[in-house]
């Protein structure tokens, strides 16, 4: 494998979300992902990966499986431990475009996923999501 030299450029967005692989091995990867509105809104975890996210621009408030609040802005960021369960928002005045590392350990064997290492909490369903609509011509960068 060789080395990937990516660029952080993505079109500002009109409406829903999107989630961009940038650079990826066996091991980890690294996607950009950006939120006009909403979030991850059903707590989970990801039982085969630990991850970091890094805030670009916006307010992401996160909370835990007990509700605890935690609100990250722009240059913070937080490092999520596999099995840690979460959901987020956007709780900012504009889009929420962040970074997320993800290191991926060995498969997982005995627990149900969705294919991505991702295990709801029991009670929650899938996040219904906005299609992605870009605004021709306008992209964020760093």
């Amino acid at each position: 494998m060789e080395a990937q030299v990516f660029e952080l450029k993505t079109p500002f967005l009109k409406q829903g979300n999107t989630h961009t692989v940038v650079a990826s091995t066996g091991l980890g990867s690294i996607a950009l992902k950006y939120y006009n509105e909403g979030g991850e809104n059903a707590l989970h975890t990801h039982p085969g990966e630990d991850h970091a996210f890094l805030i670009f621009d916006g307010e992401m408030t996160l909370y835990d499986k007990d509700d605890k609040e935690i609100v990250l802005k722009r240059g913070q960021g937080i490092m999520i431990p596999s099995g840690w369960y979460y959901w987020f928002k956007n709780s900012g005045d504009g889009p929420l475009i962040f970074l997320k590392f993800s290191a991926f350990k060995k498969e997982i064997k005995g627990e149900k996923g969705d294919g991505y290492g991702k295990l709801l909490a029991p009670g929650f369903t899938e996040d219904k999501r906005e299609k992605a609509v870009p605004i021709e011509g306008s992209f964020w960068t760093l």
